[in-house]
């Protein structure tokens, strides 16, 4: 039976940087979907998209489907929202063509708000760890999220920015706990109280503001492409910990969103995982190969000051199969950055670890909230090697068998021709799909 969502969302399999925003830019014209919906993570993302005519824009809280003509962005409940961030954004896509980006862009009033306080304890707890740091962002995200399970009625919404005298006074307690927490004066967290209060009240003057039915609306008179940030292999309750995001990476969000609407089950999993396994900063990568390096050259990733170094390693099938368990299962692959396997021949697959007693092909995701066992289980990934490197003859074709899933789309550079759809088996394109998908 051919499947036929209406709507799909897009999960990166991996730990981040496979390709997503890259995904659903070509999503969105081969659907003619007309509304992005992000449904995790927050300022701290950046989805590359090259378009046809060469403009490029690192997406972090806009939908990556903002360069395509018609195309809004709805950040869901489930975003930790920068305002601050989000206009040096829209900042940049004015210069590239975009003309009024928050024309295009709807809030839910109940996301939380990411300020520069929190993003200034992000930095000073990641620089008191020293060697022992996580990898953050450094943009505050873990923060947001945290001072909100422990002050859930204090926490500041996005819907506060309409209410400056509710915002103040959430914004002034917020700074004094913070300092407090960390033994600083309240200066060394940013700029005064009233200073962001009027960024924000300017925030909420420019943007529309929803409540729960709007979604709703939106998916039962449009095609939705769902956007999430980070990787699975980062998950709050599946990664492996410390090395993690203060985020749901799965399909979590928005099987409760779609749940939410009265849509469940109208929306195609899509998984991406990109030919070269890669992550930021410290934690397992058990393919690891410096040997790459030097053969792929990454333009639109760096070393950064927080996340630390960009690795690189062989596909990791077997990390990638843990996802999938840990995500509860997908509908098909987009299969990215197949041009690397050219780029680099003596890039390989990795279908097997290495272990005391023989070798493992498969993982089992911890329980939610088992951090000790995940703890553990990362210790131990960070003393496993490969087992089996091969060079498939067909990544396509060897990739869908490692990991049990049919491929929809591959893609063999940035832009988005590179980029090609393929009816595979049960899977297509949502019905009525502007383009016809070849293979």
């Amino acid at each position: 039976m051919t499947i036929r969502q209406r709507h799909a969302v897009v999960v990166d399999l991996g730990f981040g940087d496979a390709g997503k925003g890259a995904t659903v830019d070509r999503l969105c014209r081969a659907m003619g979907a007309t509304c992005v919906v992000r449904f995790n993570g927050g300022a701290q993302a950046a989805h590359n998209v090259v378009a046809d005519d060469g403009r490029h824009h690192t997406f972090a809280q806009f939908g990556s489907g903002g360069l395509v003509p018609g195309v809004r962005t709805h950040l869901s409940r489930f975003v930790l929202v920068d305002p601050l961030a989000l206009s040096t954004e829209a900042r940049h896509l004015r210069s590239i063509g975009v003309a009024d980006p928050f024309a295009g862009l709807t809030v839910d009033r109940r996301a939380l708000l990411t300020t520069p306080y929190h993003a200034a304890a992000n930095r000073l707890r990641e620089r008191a760890r020293g060697a022992a740091r996580h990898g953050s962002c450094g943009m505050g995200i873990g923060e947001t999220a945290a001072y909100a399970l422990a002050n859930p009625e204090g926490a500041p919404t996005v819907g506060d920015c309409a209410a400056p005298l509710r915002l103040t006074a959430r914004l002034a307690v917020l700074r004094e706990r913070l300092a407090a927490e960390l033994d600083i004066a309240v200066e060394r967290l940013g700029p005064p109280v009233e200073d962001c209060v009027l960024a924000y009240r300017a925030f909420a003057a420019t943007v529309r503001f929803t409540d729960e039915p709007y979604l709703a609306g939106v998916l039962r008179r449009e095609r939705v492409v769902f956007e999430g940030a980070q990787g699975v292999l980062l998950d709050e309750w599946h990664g492996f910990h410390p090395y993690t995001t203060w985020s749901t990476t799965t399909f979590a969000n928005t099987d409760a969103l779609l749940t939410e609407a009265g849509a469940a089950g109208e929306a195609l999993r899509l998984g991406v995982v990109r030919a070269v396994t890669t992550r930021h900063g410290p934690g397992p990568l058990v393919t690891e190969d410096a040997a790459l390096d030097a053969d792929l050259p990454e333009p639109h990733n760096a070393t950064g000051p927080w996340q630390g170094a960009f690795r690189r390693g062989h596909f990791d099938a077997v990390a990638h199969r843990y996802a999938l368990r840990a995500a509860g299962g997908a509908d098909a692959l987009a299969l990215t950055h197949l041009d690397a396997a050219t780029r680099a021949p003596r890039l390989r697959l990795c279908d097997a670890y290495r272990v005391e007693g023989g070798e493992v092909r498969d993982l089992t995701p911890a329980p939610p909230g088992g951090l000790a066992q995940r703890r553990a289980l990362t210790e131990r990934l960070l003393r496993t090697r490969p087992a089996r490197l091969e060079r498939p003859a067909d990544w396509p074709e060897t990739v869908s068998h490692a990991l049990g899933l049919p491929v929809l789309l591959t893609s063999y550079g940035p832009r988005t021709s590179d980029a090609t759809f393929h009816r595979h088996g049960a899977v297509a394109l949502p019905a009525d799909a502007a383009l016809t998908p070849t293979g």
